[in-house]
C-alpha cells in the first residue's frame, strides 16, 4: 500500500513542478498535496509546523502569481486594457503556440491591449514588456517553492 502512495506523491510532484509553466495547473498546491500523501504511510513523516508553514508558503506563492503580472504591467505603465490583453495573449498563446505562447502571449497581449487604449507604440512594448517580466518572476517564485517541496518529498521517501 505504501507503494501506492509514493507513487501518488510523485506523480503530484511532477504535475506540481510542470504546473508551475502551465498556468491551469496549480503547481504549488499540487506539490503540497505530495507531501501530504506521506502521512498516509507514517504520520510523523513532517511536523505540523513544517506542514503549515509550506501551506501559508504554497497558498501565497500561488495567490502572489495572479498579482505578480499584473504588478510588472502597471510598473512599466501599463493600463487595466493593457493587464487584461496580457491575461487573454497567455490563455491564447498557450493553446495555439505552446511553448513559445507561455511566454510571448502575455507580451503581446499586453503589447495589443495598450494600442486599444491608445497608447504609443512606445509606451505599449513597455506595458508587454512589464508583463513579461511579471511572467517570469512569478513562474520562478512558483518553479523555486516546488522545487524545495519536491526535495523534502524525495529527502522523506528515501
Amino acid at each position: 500500500m505504501d507503494w501506492i502512495w509514493i507513487t501518488l506523491g510523485i506523480i503530484l510532484t511532477i504535475a506540481g513542478i510542470a504546473g508551475c509553466i502551465l498556468p491551469f495547473i496549480p503547481g504549488p498546491p499540487l506539490s503540497y498535496v505530495a507531501l501530504l500523501t506521506l502521512l498516509a504511510i507514517d504520520e510523523n513523516t513532517f511536523t505540523a509546523r513544517f506542514l503549515v508553514i509550506w501551506l501559508i508558503v504554497a497558498i501565497g506563492v500561488t495567490l502572489l502569481d495572479y498579482y505578480v503580472p499584473v504588478w510588472g504591467t502597471k510598473k512599466f505603465g501599463g493600463s487595466r486594457k493593457g493587464v487584461w490583453g496580457a491575461t487573454i495573449g497567455l490563455v491564447i498563446g498557450i493553446f495555439f503556440f505552446p511553448p513559445f505562447g507561455l511566454i510571448a502571449g502575455p507580451f503581446f497581449g499586453a503589447f495589443v491591449g495598450e494600442l486599444i487604449e491608445g497608447k504609443d507604440t512606445q509606451a505599449a512594448l513597455r506595458s508587454g514588456f512589464g508583463s513579461f517580466i511579471g511572467f517570469v518572476a512569478g513562474t520562478v517564485m512558483k518553479l523555486t517553492v516546488s522545487i524545495i517541496m519536491a526535495f523534502y518529498f524525495f529527502k522523506a521517501i528515501l
